[in-house]
């Protein structure tokens, strides 16, 4: 026996009609009489005496009167508790974040984040990942997805999600570099293709000062991902966060060095303004983010 069937039920012995009942559930008179049958054949007795008057309860239909409502009590007590963690929290949000932390981090995220907050419009916005802690700042983003500087401004906060190395990779073929197939390699002489600035090219210039090597650049470019472009067409050695290469289409046409010592890896997670981490739509994303 269904739900609807004991609220069907519940709403005839209220009514005491069927045409009332029907009435106020949209059924007529024969389809309700035909479901309480059912119902009578199901509990195995008569519920209601169906004569010429108001309809009335059996000694069985009272018991079942008091088993449907019981049931649906239940019911919806279950639903309440599945339910209580939906917010009725409206507003909207603006979020930046590189392509890579929409693909690596985003997803769950939003997921999460709108199932709790189902009328908040979160905005994403995507660019450079160089870009994702200045537009914090800046307040042209409410709240951004980025890798912790090595110096956050003192007005903002960052909360960490997740940790990812910077990795050194070059060509699949080896001789696509054919600095790189000597016993020591002189890393002076290894063109290099780095971000034009942002946090992993201030680690690469700091491990290539304290080795006091003057690399050899042969492209600068914007983002990740044009990194790992250009070191799978074979133009040299690039340096890259292990999420970006996860994520990359081309992470089977390029291999990663074994470089000692390992590059600092980076803290990935959100950052906002310090002063507005008490507006509640930001404490919302906040604690989702760290569920």
């Amino acid at each position: 026996m269904e739900y609807k069937d004991l609220q069907v039920f519940l709403s005839v012995v209220e009514a005491q009609h069927l045409g009332r009942a029907g009435q106020h559930l949209h059924m007529s008179s024969s389809t309700l009489s035909r479901r309480l049958s059912r119902m009578e054949k199901d509990v195995g007795a008569q519920l209601l005496i169906r004569d010429s008057g108001p309809l009335t309860l059996t000694p069985a239909g009272e018991l079942f009167r008091q088993h449907a409502e019981q049931t649906l009590e239940s019911f919806q007590a279950l639903r309440s508790a599945v339910n209580s963690e939906v917010s009725d929290m409206e507003g909207s949000l603006t979020l930046y974040c590189s392509v890579t932390a929409s693909y690596s981090f985003l997803a769950d995220l939003l997921a999460r984040f709108r199932e709790r907050y189902p009328r908040v419009d979160l905005r994403i916005h995507t660019g450079d990942a160089a870009e994702s802690i200045p537009r914090a700042d800046s307040g042209d983003a409410d709240v951004v997805i980025a890798a912790r500087p090595e110096q956050l401004p003192s007005d903002l906060t960052f909360r960490a999600m997740a940790s990812s190395p910077l990795l050194f990779i070059a060509p699949r073929s080896i001789g696509t570099v054919p600095q790189l197939a000597r016993p020591d390699i002189d890393w002076s002489e290894v063109p290099m293709v780095l971000s034009e600035s942002g946090l992993a090219r201030s680690r690469v210039n700091q491990w290539f000062s304290a080795r006091g090597i003057r690399p050899h650049i042969y492209a600068q470019v914007t983002g990740h991902e044009a990194i790992v472009s250009m070191v799978a067409l074979g133009v040299g050695v690039g340096v890259v966060p292990e999420l970006v290469l996860q994520n990359s289409p081309l992470a089977g046409r390029v291999r990663v060095l074994a470089v000692r010592p390992e590059l600092e890896p980076f803290a990935i997670g959100l950052c906002a303004q310090t002063q507005r981490l008490n507006e509640p739509l930001l404490q919302a994303l906040w604690h989702t983010a760290v569920r």
